[in-house]
């Protein structure tokens, strides 16, 4: 791309602020432990990823950290000061300013060896082993990132890694690459994170979550599907997830890939969507249901094997209705506190509201409804929430969408209990 030298246009943020793109982490307070690995580089871009879920970060780095990444970037990184050495003030304890979890990324080889054996001869090993015991008093969490090359990855670790986790320590799975335990992307850290520190009502309940189109095949090339790309069912799966909840997302075959760190299998066809639906439900007992997938109404009556020839000007596909696979679902699952979501044009606000009632009578515990005009009118998406004998509630925006949605599903935790 050829830059004409234009500046920057002007941002709200100061020089070591972030932009929130979650609240999960609000509150928390995270004691960043880094370690002596060339993944220390990367220890300043987890501090602001944790930034941006709300946490507050303060490194503490032991001198070999210290050959890797330097005491100005994690400062600017945190906006707190590092500690790389204890002093009278015991920053090893936080007795007066406690962490809600200790994260160790990277952990070398020798640190984690060091901590399985209580060994408290530096700035980090003394910080975890002061956290460890505030661990055992339900005083804090503790995580572990390990990293390092596949030689060092023998039995000796193997067995302290065993045991830090019967303590209660957590481990973040390495990504492993060309021989080596790599630092997990700072996204899959972040997570563990939230969910290791989720207080929400949502923690350990199954969630089932669906998205996007189902599309149709027309023959061994083409498909009828529609516009619809699931983002709204991944931002609602992953806010779930990042509570806490056992998650499950289907996602209809649209291009748009849900992040990794997500469980969750693609639909490439409306009958993929089906069996993998009703499967699901079949085999795991979910406590909700939250259907936002654009499910296809109609089919071909008449799929055509390999590539139809081209350039026909009076080609005709007759269409034929699907089965309602959310009505297969209120039959077979009654138990299930299902969502389902209504998406209309052409519609007054007035009219919508009527539609959303009406499937309320279906037996749903609520409905997401929402209409094109409004979206135009707005510049995103708006959704209303529909229970029975509520007021209607509005969020805008797939983000305000999801994190209104989870927060009235942490209501109803309590009440089907």
């Amino acid at each position: 791309m050829t830059w004409d030298f234009t500046p920057p246009a002007p941002s709200e943020l100061n020089d070591r602020q972030v932009r929130l793109e979650g609240n999960h982490l609000t509150g928390k307070r995270i004691a960043l432990l880094v370690t002596g690995s060339i993944a220390a580089m990367k220890a300043p871009l987890i501090a602001r990823a944790l930034r941006k879920q709300g946490a507050d970060v303060v490194a503490f780095a032991s001198s070999e950290a210290l050959r890797y990444v330097t005491v100005e970037a994690l400062a600017w990184s945190t906006t707190h000061e590092v500690v790389t050495k204890l002093t009278p003030a015991a920053e090893h304890l936080s007795d007066e300013e406690p962490f809600d979890a200790y994260l160790v990324a990277p952990a070398t080889y020798n640190t984690i060896n060091k901590i399985r054996f209580g060994i408290a001869d530096g700035t980090v090993t003394a910080a975890v082993a002061s956290a460890i015991g505030r661990m055992e008093q339900g005083r804090g969490k503790v995580l572990i990132a390990p990293t390092m090359h596949g030689s060092l990855h023998n039995s000796i670790l193997t067995e302290s890694l065993r045991v830090l986790a019967g303590l209660g320590v957590e481990m973040i799975a390495p990504r492993q690459d060309y021989g080596k335990d790599n630092l997990p992307d700072e996204m899959d850290i972040v997570v563990a994170v939230c969910r290791l520190l989720s207080e929400s009502p949502l923690k350990g309940v199954p969630i089932l979550v669906t998205g996007g189109p189902t599309p149709v095949p027309i023959d061994g090339i083409r498909r009828l599907t529609n516009r619809f790309t699931g983002r709204l069912g991944q931002e609602i799966a992953k806010t779930c997830y990042l509570r806490g909840a056992e998650v499950y997302l289907i996602q209809g075959n649209s291009g748009h890939s849900p992040p990794s760190f997500l469980p969750y299998a693609i639909a490439d066809t409306y009958e993929d969507y089906q069996r993998l639906v009703l499967q699901c439900l079949s085999e795991k007992d979910y406590r909700f249901g939250i259907f936002s997938a654009a499910v296809a109404d109609y089919r071909p009556e008449k799929v055509y094997s390999g590539k139809m020839p081209s350039g026909k000007s009076d080609l005709t596909i007759s269409l034929v209705a699907t089965d309602k696979v959310i009505q297969q679902v209120r039959e077979k699952f009654p138990e299930l506190a299902l969502v389902s979501f209504k998406y209309q044009e052409n519609v007054s606000h007035e009219g919508l509201m009527g539609i959303a009632e009406e499937r309320l009578q279906l037996g749903d515990l609520a409905v997401v409804a929402n209409r094109r005009e409004e979206a135009v009118s707005v510049g995103e998406q708006v959704a209303y929430w529909v229970m029975r004998e509520e007021e209607p509630k509005r969020w805008v925006g797939k983000r305000g969408i999801a994190e209104g949605i989870v927060g009235e599903l942490e209501k109803e935790v309590g009440v089907r209990r």
